[in-house]
């Protein structure tokens, strides 16, 4: 059988150790399928791999993802966010070493602001592809199957004649719905967690903190419902499940949106239940009534503090007493509601962040589930840039939620490293610019109090109490027993 044009490995996973007990739950990887579609589309042959369907009792030793790849094409393409960057980096070392002639290339937004750097320190990796693959991802194959300059090819950080060269951005898509599915056929839907989809592409709200937003040049794109509607009709009758979670940030783009396509919704008489994440300051009462009935079981509000004055310098868009009105209207309506905040603030005193426990605690009684996930630092937020650089400390014993790789044993907040993935971590201490997500600010004066009240107040629990913490599942689509 021959090779195809290209392998594109998925290394995107939810991989959680707590203690003896192993959280895998499985995620649809529509990057890499979006993609997938398209390169095939254009009449190239895809070795589309998902690492999280991998059944190794260990899928962090580098030897079995090597085994994973083994017959892959020539051209091989790794998607990877944040947190698996560097296990990404240290993977395409080793896949360059057993196979020299074969082109490397880093996609996904793990490498999102660190292009350069990265070029220029790992020469294993060939091209960093970045923005939307559905038209540069056939261009970039085009080019290396046939020989081509690459300097043609959008939306890609090459090197040439020792140079690090950044091509153009191609125009983004404006009509998502012009875009077909996902390869779905690729991969066995019943597997995974629930179905994930996109309604929209961007965010126009800039909150110093987001590493979305920043993708997309903050200039969002929005699908139609009627769109929406006929993807989740279809993946229901291939998927088995009527259970959908909308991924993207921007499906409440404003009340309007929210009321016509759950009208829509109910009009296509499509039983389903589906989840959503929202901005309080985007939703009605009339809105929320209507996504209930047509089958919405949770909504998701990023609250961040409890502070105005936090509210205001993360340039959040509304204040403390927007979020208490809808959030405990929601709590009402919706089944589910999620309030997710984040502490660890550079510039947050301790009396902003008790005003923030206190709103936590509030949310809590109402019956809200609560998600305190610790600031994390990624290159491309406003707030990384901002921040004094010389007071971003890592330490063994914790890092940020969302920076989670799987090589750690989650004890209740803290994590436990072992002595064999000990090199992971001097590699990231050895390039914290380019892995500043893994670090904290100032962990004596500004983490550890309040870590200790959050403890206090059983936000987190200790190793003696530990029982699983929900701060790391922000995008799963399972429903949550009460």
């Amino acid at each position: 059988m021959d090779k195809s044009d290209i392998t594109i490995l998925n290394l995107n996973m939810l991989y959680l150790k707590y203690f003896e007990k192993v959280d895998r739950e499985l995620h649809i990887p529509l990057g890499p399928l979006y993609l997938t579609r398209a390169i095939e589309e254009a009449g190239y042959t895809v070795d589309f791999r998902d690492y999280q369907i991998n059944t190794y009792e260990d899928p962090f030793l580098i030897d079995n993802c090597i085994n994973f790849m083994e017959g892959c094409s020539d051209v091989i393409g790794i998607s990877v966010m944040a947190n698996l960057l560097p296990f990404a980096i240290l993977l395409s070392k080793e896949l360059k070493q057993r196979y020299p002639d074969k082109t490397i290339i880093l996609g996904g937004v793990g490498a999102k602001s660190v292009e350069t750097q990265v070029l220029s320190r790992f020469p294993e990796i060939d091209i960093i592809a970045y923005g939307e693959g559905e038209i540069s991802g056939p261009i970039l194959l085009d080019h290396l199957l046939h020989n081509k300059n690459l300097a043609d090819c959008p939306n890609i950080f090459y090197r040439e004649n020792g140079k690090i060269v950044q091509t153009h951005l191609h125009k983004r898509i404006n009509n998502l719905d012009r875009i077909d599915y996902p390869a779905y056929d690729r991969v066995d839907l019943s597997r995974y967690s629930g179905i994930g989809m996109i309604t929209s592409r961007g965010c126009p709200y800039k909150c110093t903190f987001c590493s979305v937003a920043p993708v997309w040049n903050f200039e969002p794109y929005l699908r139609t419902s009627e769109g929406i509607i006929s993807e989740m009709t279809y993946l229901k009758e291939r998927g088995k499940t009527d259970l959908f979670l909308f991924q993207d940030e921007y499906f409440l783009s404003s009340p309007d949106r929210a009321k016509d396509f759950s009208k829509k919704l109910i009009a296509s008489d499509l039983t389903i239940r589906w989840k959503a994440f929202g901005r309080v300051n985007l939703i009605d009462r009339e809105a929320m009534d209507l996504m209930v009935k047509s089958g919405c079981v949770e909504i998701r509000f990023g609250i961040e503090s409890g502070s105005d004055d936090i509210l205001g310098k993360v340039v959040k868009g509304f204040d403390v007493e927007q979020a208490i009105q809808i959030v405990s209207e929601a709590a009402k309506i919706f089944p589910n509601v999620d309030a997710f905040f984040i502490w660890g603030f550079p510039f947050e005193t301790m009396e902003q962040f008790y005003q923030t426990v206190f709103l936590m605690n509030s949310f809590r009684m109402m019956g809200v589930r609560v998600l305190p996930s610790l600031l994390c630092y990624l290159p491309q937020t406003q707030i990384y840039r901002d921040v004094d650089k010389e007071k971003l400390e890592f330490s063994y014993e914790m890092i940020p939620e969302y920076m989670i790789t799987g090589h750690e044993t989650c004890s209740g907040f803290g994590i436990q490293i072992d002595d064999q993935y000990r090199f992971i971590y001097d590699f990231i201490l050895e390039n914290r610019d380019i892995f500043p997500g893994f670090f904290h600010y100032d962990i004596e004066n500004n983490i550890k109090p309040k870590l200790d009240v959050l403890t206090e107040f059983e936000f987190y629990r200790s190793i003696v109490q530990y029982e699983s913490t929900e701060s790391c599942g922000a995008h799963s689509a399972q429903i949550r027993s009460h």
